[in-house]
């Protein structure tokens, strides 16, 4: 659906403003090169960029005691019902 809107987008610029885009997208591409070599990183940036890793949230024993003892007593309250 993306590539449908993109495209749709591009068929509708000027030969100007597809020049344009062009000429941007290579001076992007020239920065982003500039960039790496400044950072000394030998991969482009684009494989440098990632999402940040979620952080595990940590669950105390207790805790987990707690919902596995309020789980099981709805499970019996379950089980007894269909009785």
């Amino acid at each position: 659906m993306i590539e449908y809107f993109l495209m749709s987008t591009i068929a509708n610029l000027s030969v100007q403003q597809l020049r344009r885009a062009v000429m941007l997208k290579e001076k992007i591409q020239s920065l982003e090169k500039k960039l790496s070599q400044l950072l000394g990183s030998t991969s482009s940036v684009e494989a440098d960029v990632q999402a940040p890793k979620k952080k595990k949230r940590a669950m105390s024993a207790a805790a987990k005691a707690k919902i596995s003892a309020k789980l099981k007593k709805a499970w019996a309250l379950r089980k007894a019902a269909k009785k």
